[in-house]
């Protein structure tokens, strides 16, 4: 594996890492989790997703009201029952990473404290990713960074102030790249809430490769992130929104994944380059253009009028922009109308 985890070269147009997460859409079956994987692969995902944590290291077992979610889909239970239902079994990892090492896909996880750090170095994994609820917990990303291994940082409810000390915090401790992910934290994100302008702001800012973590219904977001200059684009993604997961109201199933590896790959060639003029495809149609023609069949000596000139399709005469200096000019010779007009029959010379 490459010391960046954008260096992706399988396919020339792959320069943006399509993330697949999976999160908790696998239901704890790991049956479920291995026909995900190699589904998002069949989409032409170049990664899988998952999270490592446990209800007791994310938080703990307690009914007091600062622990009981508030929320139209995860409401009435608390944040440990939510934990408990949708974190992924710990000895599914090396089985799971293995299969998308196989399918030549990347592996991926995000970590949510030293423990779950600790498993994925032991198998080896690429890169660390870090939550936009974990954005404030400076040690986790300084003992991630720790490891030398690139961190991919969403940005979730982060102010300039936080996402510095995030990116800085990373740096410091040793981290060889850190990748910034614009995000915005609700479930599902409201479009007008996703400010996609931020991203190339976000690069010139804080000096880091900037992507999407996408959690808006659709793919419209993620493919137009491409046009500010995504390079990586994470989506949540399910086989089905029918299999009620706490993340699959918010998921994109299979045929949206690959609908958005087309479109985002045909939007990246898109966006392209600065370019001014010609394209190949447009020197075939360049012909086409208004030019200066004979209209009227005209003798040696007679003046150039609005009359026996026009500014007509196709494009094989003098440019429009010389109408108005060559009137009142006179003809060297007889020209029959449908002429494409040139300097050689006029008298005097054309300004260029």
């Amino acid at each position: 594996m490459t010391t960046s985890v954008l260096d992706i070269k399988k396919e020339s147009d792959s320069s943006i890492l399509i993330v697949a997460e999976i999160s908790a859409n696998h239901r704890q079956d790991f049956d479920c989790a291995v026909e995900m994987i190699r589904a998002a692969k069949d989409c032409g995902a170049n990664a899988v997703k998952f999270q490592a944590y446990t209800a007791d290291t994310m938080t703990i077992n307690s009914d007091k009201d600062c622990f009981v979610i508030d929320h139209p889909e995860w409401g009435g239970q608390t944040l440990y029952e939510l934990y408990k239902k949708a974190y992924t079994p710990w000895e599914w990892f090396p089985e799971l990473k293995k299969l998308a090492d196989d399918l030549g896909l990347i592996f991926l996880c995000s970590a949510f404290d030293p423990s779950s750090i600790d498993m994925l170095e032991k198998l080896d994994i690429c890169a660390h990713k870090i939550a936009s609820f974990e954005l404030v917990d400076l040690p986790l990303i300084e003992y991630a960074a720790q490891t030398g291994k690139p961190l991919i940082i969403s940005t979730g409810m982060g102010s300039i102030e936080e996402i510095q000390d995030a990116v800085d915090a990373a740096k410091s401790a040793g981290a060889k790249e850190v990748i910034l992910l614009k995000c915005v934290s609700g479930y599902p994100a409201k479009p007008e809430e996703m400010n996609l302008a931020t991203i190339p702001n976000m690069r010139e800012r804080f000096n880091c490769p900037v992507g999407l973590s996408d959690h808006s219904l659709g793919i419209v977001a993620a493919v137009s992130s491409v046009a500010f200059g995504a390079c990586v684009i994470e989506k949540h993604f399910t086989l089905s929104r029918d299999d009620k997961t706490p993340d699959s109201f918010f998921s994109i199933e299979p045929q949206e994944l690959r609908q958005l590896v087309e479109e985002v790959r045909i939007a990246k060639k898109a966006v392209g380059k600065i370019h001014y003029g010609l394209t190949d495809d447009e020197r075939n149609s360049s012909v086409f253009r208004r030019s200066l023609f004979v209209v009227k069949d005209v003798k040696a000596g007679e003046k150039v009028t609005s009359e026996n000139i026009r500014s007509i399709r196709p494009g094989h005469g003098l440019a429009p922009k010389y109408q108005k200096e060559i009137i009142g000019k006179r003809f060297l010779k007889d020209i029959p109308m449908g002429t494409p007009l040139n300097s050689d029959h006029l008298e005097g010379k054309i300004s260029k």
